[in-house]
């Protein structure tokens, strides 16, 4: 359908996809390809921000590649590829580079926070990171994008960027709608108050790879009531949204109700938030085994997404460049 609006959303390959990235924002991406024109990228430029292994990193890429297949993206109806086989994502950076007061850049709270997370590696490219992503969308002219609601900043710098560019140049860009989840924020197992991430640690996190006796061990170590609590606990409420975004809503009332009736077991709670996960992961994991034998088949898919993302590049670059009388 041409009269579709645009999507764009990508995604580092750091490893394990886990539980909070899924319900986050990965099942949504599934939902999203049957209402939007869909362009979902590996983001392997904005992950070398961060120290990685250059070693395995194609392999690391071409796992994300079979995670993602795995769930449910469907090349037939998206467009997926990685950023960096398209070069106009760091063309179009530099340009918008142009537009951008620094402080702007400085204003980001995700970057405050990575510069505490990896001191030893505050450069450039982590100060930019938001113009990149702005980039990435608005290279394809993307109109919404699915978004955690700690993406809300970046995704503002991308519009007020739209807007300089626009009273420039003319007008040629949309601003960009958020597309939030409802699973945006899914809390870390064994410390509630932080997001879950692989960051943290394994204890912190359910890999849509874990096996289930590995799911089952992390569950019933998670995070439950620290002490006496006027009202639910963080662990509690994460567990129970957890339960309520994996089960029938019958099973979710059964537990919520006798949370309300302080007759809860939370090892009943657990051993059912196990079975939920274990049962809801078994099919993407069976796809994920399927696609490890023709891992060719694989790179030929982000080889053909490449090769159509790259055609809608450039002709936009083009487009671009000739307004900012760069052609």
């Amino acid at each position: 359908m041409t009269n579709q609006k645009i999507l764009f959303s990508g995604i580092q390959p750091t490893g394990e996809i886990h539980l909070g990235n899924y319900l986050g924002a990965l099942k949504n991406w599934v939902d999203l390809q049957n209402k939007y024109s869909c362009y979902y990228s590996i983001v392997d430029l904005h992950a070398i921000t961060i120290d990685y292994e250059p070693k395995n990193y194609q392999e690391k890429i071409l796992d994300t590649a079979m995670d993602l297949l795995a769930i449910g993206l469907n090349p037939k109806k998206s467009v997926l590829f990685v950023q960096s086989r398209v070069p106009e994502h760091t063309e179009l950076c530099w340009l918008f580079n142009t537009l951008i007061p620094i402080a702007e850049l400085e204003r980001m709270t995700q970057f405050k926070d990575k510069s505490q997370e990896h001191k030893k590696n505050i450069n450039a490219g982590l100060f930019d990171y938001p113009v990149l992503q702005a980039a990435d969308i608005l290279l394809y002219h993307g109109q919404v994008v699915p978004v955690g609601e700690d993406q809300l900043q970046h995704l503002e710098l991308a519009n007020k960027i739209v807007r300089k560019f626009n009273n420039k140049f003319g007008e040629y860009f949309k601003e960009v709608e958020p597309v939030i989840s409802s699973g945006a924020r899914i809390m870390s197992l064994a410390d509630p108050a932080k997001k879950m991430s692989k960051s943290l640690g394994p204890a912190h996190y359910i890999s849509i790879n874990d096996t289930p006796d590995v799911i089952k061990k992390k569950v019933m170590k998670a995070v439950t009531d620290t002490g006496e609590a006027k009202e639910m606990s963080p662990g509690v409420k994460n567990l129970l949204r957890l339960l309520e975004l994996l089960t029938d809503s019958k099973t979710f009332q059964k537990y919520q109700k006798v949370y309300d009736n302080k007759s809860i077991r939370y090892s009943d709670l657990k051993t059912e938030l196990a079975d939920a996960i274990i049962k809801h992961l078994k099919p993407i994991q069976e796809k994920k085994k399927e696609l490890m034998k023709d891992k060719n088949k694989v790179q030929k898919i982000l080889d053909t997404g490449a090769k159509k993302a790259r055609r809608v590049a450039q002709k936009n670059i083009v487009e671009i460049k000739k307004r900012m009388g760069l052609m």
